[in-house]
């Protein structure tokens, strides 16, 4: 006689639980990792893909070097957008340094390429994996292609370059196929940032802590990427070689490619960034950092590249110097007020101790 009354009440709480919103975080943690990281990610592939060809094209004849440089360029825009989405594996085991050995003191770059060319000058992509990283990325490539004491249009000097240069083409091929194979296996960081608890994560929160610890050190190394040529380390003296980029004059793109792929996480798609996890009460805090990102475009969009014709004027100075206080804006209130109000503690920058 009690089975009407029971029945009811388990299809009371099955409407119930049907009812019950999704976690937000959850939700936002996984539309950030399908909409704007594997988005993101599969770019970076197929410029790496295309560079593994470019470079055999170039050394057999078959392009010439302006287009070999606008498919370096092309590779080093996919990475800078790759800058603030470092979670993950990327984040792991040095593989950073395989991809772009920065920043560069010393100009290791130039000598370990020199003195491979010379101790390896059939390198194969095998042997290069077990070298040095600094000459395994697009630091190497880059002087390759673009060394003012390089002329890739010499057949002599073609013929000693072009070895190593498709041999990182190839390595970086492969090493961006590795790193998205792991991102889409059945465990990796896509299936980790979509459901929990999991192996990474005992809980969404744990998750959207790391996407905005990320992103933080990511606006911190921006700003290093800018402070670091514009002086802000050595009392003020200009270091144009201390450039992110330099030799192909792509500074200001890079840094312009990882600013909107930064915003790209706060803001999201469909607003399902960090944004959406705001509150009607917190819209202040959004509206300062939506116009923060907002100051930093514009200052960047006045400045005419490249960065070391600005560096060597007064007026480009104070540009640079306005635009770094503006990233140094954005990166504060993420890394103070969004941090708060998402009840998030930080820790430890993955910087700290540079």
């Amino acid at each position: 006689m009690f089975r009407p009354k029971l029945l009811f009440t388990g299809l009371a709480a099955l409407a119930l639980g049907a009812c019950t919103p999704a976690d937000p975080q959850a939700v936002t943690s996984a539309a950030i990792a399908k909409q704007v990281i594997l988005p993101t990610y599969s770019r970076w592939v197929e410029a790496d893909r295309q560079l593994a060809t470019s470079a055999l094209a170039f050394c057999q004849g078959k392009t010439d070097l302006q287009s070999a440089r606008a498919d370096f360029l092309k590779a080093q825009k996919s990475w800078a957008e790759l800058q603030p989405l470092l979670i993950g594996p990327l984040a792991e085991g040095n593989r950073a340094w395989q991809v772009q050995f920065w920043p560069d003191k010393k100009n290791l770059v130039g000598r370990q390429v020199e003195q491979l060319v010379t101790a390896q000058p059939a390198i194969s992509v095998d042997e290069l994996t077990k070298a040095s990283v600094v000459v395994q990325g697009l630091s190497a490539y880059e002087y390759i292609l673009f060394d003012a004491n390089i002329d890739m249009a010499n057949a002599e000097q073609k013929a000693r370059y072009c070895p190593l240069l498709t041999a990182i083409g190839a390595r970086q091929k492969a090493l961006a196929e590795e790193i998205l194979n792991s991102w889409n296996s059945t465990d990796g960081m896509l299936a980790q940032l979509s459901k929990f608890p999991n192996q990474r994560y005992a809980d969404s929160h744990e998750a959207i802590a790391e996407l905005l610890r990320v992103q933080v050190t990511a606006l911190d190394t921006l700003k290093k990427k800018l402070g670091t040529p514009l002086g802000r380390q050595s009392k003020g003296v200009p270091q144009p070689f201390q450039a992110d980029a330099w030799r192909s004059q792509a500074s200001l793109s890079s840094l312009q490619a990882s600013l909107v792929s930064a915003e790209t996480v706060w803001a999201g798609v469909d607003n399902k960034g960090l944004r959406g996890l705001l509150s009607r009460e917190q819209k202040p805090l959004a509206d300062k950092i939506d116009a923060a990102y907002a100051a930093s475009h514009t200052l960047l969009s006045q400045l005419t590249p490249p960065l070391a014709d600005l560096l060597a004027s007064d007026t480009g100075r104070q540009q640079l110097n306005a635009f770094y206080d503006s990233l140094n804006v954005v990166h504060r209130l993420q890394e103070g007020e969004l941090a708060k109000a998402l009840g998030i503690q930080l820790g430890f920058n993955a910087n700290d101790g540079d």
